[in-house]
């Protein structure tokens, strides 16, 4: 899935406590996007920023559902889980034995393969601790960092009733 059917499939409520926790926590982020999403829509983002904030929301995650918005879209997503997730995605990495940075971001290089064991263990651990929607939504970014992303982690997202966007 590229980023603008991640958006289209998940639960709104995420794209809600995404966007919460950009403006709690790095609101640069946050009027950076309403801004690229402004200026790709042709308007100033003042518009979208003088809208009530339910309203700025919806028209934030109509925006991420369009093809256009698809790299701003999957940026917004890997800032969200690489600053406001670590502790999932550093359980993850470790679990499939990626070296990371203590905060889940991979300082080596990306595997080629999947182990299918370690990642049912790394899905089991995350679902046991994670709104199984965040760790789906987490799974699908992190299958779209290389080309085809990896084929044990696509049918897992495939097979398994667990990992559901909405």
């Amino acid at each position: 899935m590229k980023a603008h059917e991640l958006y289209t499939a998940v639960d709104p409520a995420v794209v809600t406590q995404m966007l919460d926790w950009f403006r709690d926590n790095d609101r640069n982020v946050y009027k950076s996007a309403v801004a690229t999403l402004a200026q790709s829509r042709k308007l100033r983002p003042v518009f979208i920023q003088k809208k009530p904030l339910p309203e700025q929301y919806a028209w934030i995650l109509k925006t991420l559902k369009s093809k256009a918005a698809d790299t701003i879209g999957e940026h917004i997503l890997q800032a969200w889980f690489m600053a406001g997730n670590q502790e999932m995605l550093a359980k993850f990495c470790d679990v499939i034995g990626l070296e990371h940075d203590g905060k889940g971001s991979v300082t080596g290089e990306l595997p080629t393969e999947l182990e299918a064991a370690k990642l049912d263990e790394a899905v089991d651990a995350l679902l046991a601790s994670h709104d199984p929607k965040l760790v789906t939504l987490y799974l699908r970014v992190f299958n779209l960092q290389r080309f085809g992303g990896w084929d044990t982690l696509t049918a897992k997202l495939e097979s398994d009733s667990r990992l559901v966007l909405a």
